[in-house]
């Protein structure tokens, strides 16, 4: 007999999302500061896929709420 071990691994991008929220939760962190370093320092490609990462965030957490109210099921 043999056993298949199916382990949950985590992908690319979940590890990613860990790490930004692992910086992320320093409170000690001023994250306006952050922003305007973001902004300044990296190269622009890198500041607007981090400002895409921000809005498909915003748009899952709206979609994520309409679900719960049920807002689609109205139409």
């Amino acid at each position: 007999m043999y056993k298949i071990n199916r382990q949950q691994t985590a992908t690319t991008e979940e590890k990613a999302a860990k790490k930004i929220a692992q910086v992320l939760t320093d409170f000690t962190l001023d994250i306006e500061k952050v922003g305007y370093h973001l902004a300044r320092s990296v190269p622009y490609v890198l500041y607007r896929r981090s400002s895409e990462v921000l809005e498909a965030a915003k748009f899952q957490e709206d979609t994520v709420e309409q679900n719960r109210i049920g807002y689609d099921r109205f139409f």
